[in-house]
């Protein structure tokens, strides 16, 4: 055998082996839709399941989580099951959002909580993100979780955009869903797939998107169908039913499976998974003299408080955040509202262009997230955000908003900025 044979057979085997693969980037594919991937099961929640006593479920999720819904019709369904035990809820829903906020906020939302078990549904509003961001948000939602505690479950669960429904007709999952399921294979996580249920009740006849309207615009009774929901996505109560019988079902079937063991942190799926991604509390020292902390008593600080932990609010130009971090990426956990601030973000001496905290649903203020930066070197960086005197351009708002009883053009005249945290990939350099 010759040196060059010798060295070409060594590199085939290279390639071929398991720290290979696990380095190897992993490929999209559309995968077949299930309504139940039983996977490695959920054996350490069930065992305290059937053990008795207190049991935490977490739910993060968007606006259908949000919902009076599927999580505390299966909240339900769970204490009907396992009467010895005591269930409650950890509400960590934010309407509007998805695995890209998520992955941030699942510490301060869910884990510092202690869930006994997790659901995550972002698969609509991850609906137009690419797989490989789906994957950086969830896989890094998934290690975290384990690492704040290994013995905690996991559970993916898919709803339904009426977008989505071509996919499902054929039987497939969505791009959305095909990501999420890929990874679930990878870590062994059990998925649940209430969507595909609600397309499947719909070709079978028994089931109606959207409630039928007569000419008038009145909705027409329709006797022995069920209505999903009066929008894309958002379903009325026999919906959510719906999407809590899958889940019993998929429950039922996978309640016995495995052995109670602690999950194993093997190698990342994706090595730029955000498995750091966390938020981290303003502090005083990093604020200009016209910031205030606002009461949580009243209101936005009343409104987001519980959400968003301190919310601190500044309404004059040249009022600014400053601060150091060592990591990747930086943002602010912020409100969007009806007279928010034109802000110019500094990241290591360069200065971008003016950011509204104003958009074109600012009737109302919202929880929003400011991109400062994103794969910066993994190193120390300097962050300066201020406010400018420039105000955004309301016209689309005010324009829409103008002639309707009750119009204060005074809501939306201002230079506000308000910040309940900072998000990174990475650590505050003191």
């Amino acid at each position: 055998m010759t040196r060059r044979t010798i060295v070409s057979l060594l590199a085939v085997a290279a390639a071929l082996s398991p720290a290979a693969a696990q380095n190897a980037k992993p490929e999209y594919k559309q995968v077949k839709a299930e309504l139940c991937r039983s996977r490695g099961g959920l054996p350490n929640f069930f065992a305290k399941c059937a053990a008795g006593g207190e049991i935490r479920i977490g739910y993060l999720g968007g606006s259908i989580t949000a919902q009076n819904g599927w999580r505390p019709k299966t909240l339900k369904w769970f204490q009907d099951r396992y009467p010895k035990a005591k269930f409650s809820e950890i509400n960590a829903a934010i309407g509007g959002t998805g695995s890209d906020l998520g992955v941030f906020r699942v510490g301060q939302d869910v884990l510092r909580h202690k869930p006994d078990m997790l659901f995550v549904e972002f698969a609509v509003n991850d609906g137009g993100a690419s797989p490989e961001a789906i994957w950086r948000g969830m896989e890094g939602i998934v290690r975290q979780t384990w690492r704040a505690n290994p013995n905690t479950d996991v559970c993916f669960v898919y709803t339904l955009h009426t977008g989505m429904k071509g996919d499902y007709e054929k039987g497939m999952c969505p791009r959305s869903a095909s990501a999420m399921e890929l990874l679930a294979d990878y870590y062994g996580i059990p998925s649940m797939n209430m969507a595909l249920r609600i397309v499947q009740l719909a070709q079978e006849g028994k089931l109606l998107y959207k409630p039928e309207k007569d000419a008038d615009g009145k909705t027409v009774p329709t006797p022995g169908k069920i209505v999903f929901a009066n929008d894309d996505c958002h379903p009325l109560d026999a919906g959510h039913e719906v999407y809590r019988d899958v889940i019993g079902a998929g429950m039922e079937k996978i309640e016995k499976l495995g052995r109670p063991a602690p999950h194993e942190l093997k190698a990342p799926f994706v090595a730029d998974n955000l498995e750091r991604a966390t938020i981290v509390p303003l502090k005083p020292s990093m604020l200009s003299a016209g910031w205030t902390k606002l009461p949580t008593d009243k209101g936005l600080g009343r409104a987001f408080g519980h959400r968003m932990g301190d919310l601190w609010e500044a309404t004059k130009p040249g009022e600014k955040i400053e601060f150091k971090f060592r990591g990747t990426t930086v943002r602010l956990y912020d409100l969007l509202g009806p007279d928010g601030a034109n802000v110019v973000c500094t990241v290591d001496g360069k200065a971008g262009k003016p950011r509204p905290r104003f958009d074109h649903y600012c009737t109302y203020h919202r929880i929003a997230t400011l991109s400062i930066a994103d794969n910066l070197p993994d190193g120390e960086h300097t962050v300066c955000v201020e406010i400018q005197k420039d105000q955004p351009d309301r016209s689309s708002v005010v324009n829409r908003e103008k002639d309707k009883k009750g119009f204060d053009p005074k809501r939306f005249d201002g230079t506000a900025m308000r910040v309940g945290g900072i998000m990174l990939v990475g650590e505050i350099v003191e």
